[in-house]
């Protein structure tokens, strides 16, 4: 996990514990992709081209998850986006969407949804 934070718990290859449920990482992260792929100007939630050949060599995933001491996710999410609607608009979209999501589907908030933008795609 890029950048662990202090007080955090890496959820790779762990179960998470949320208030009596054990849920797999793997259900997170599947929220987090539909929840980002969902919003109108991404392409995929996954990295292209080398930053992406660059990615997957050196970690397994394009969504970093990981809890907090307090109970709320820290997200990262690693995108493509379609050329046309402004970048700024889409990531905050994305970051909304994944929150509104997380805190549906789970009851707890996200504190943090970080989007990166790694590629962009254009029409044929």
């Amino acid at each position: 996990m890029a950048g662990r934070v202090k007080g955090r718990k890496d959820t790779t290859g762990s179960e998470l514990r949320l208030e009596g449920l054990d849920v797999a990482p793997g259900v997170i992260e599947t929220i987090i992709t539909l929840a980002a792929e969902g919003v109108d100007g991404v392409a995929c939630v996954d990295s292209q081209g080398l930053a992406g050949l660059m990615q997957k060599a050196g970690r397994p995933g394009h969504v970093e998850v990981s809890l907090a001491d307090d109970d709320k996710f820290a997200v990262v999410v690693h995108i493509t986006v379609k050329y046309g609607r402004p970048l700024r608009e889409i990531a905050a979209d994305v970051q909304s969407s994944v929150a509104d999501a997380l805190l549906s589907q789970t009851g707890h908030a996200a504190s943090t949804v970080d989007v990166y933008i790694d590629s962009i795609t254009f029409p044929e």
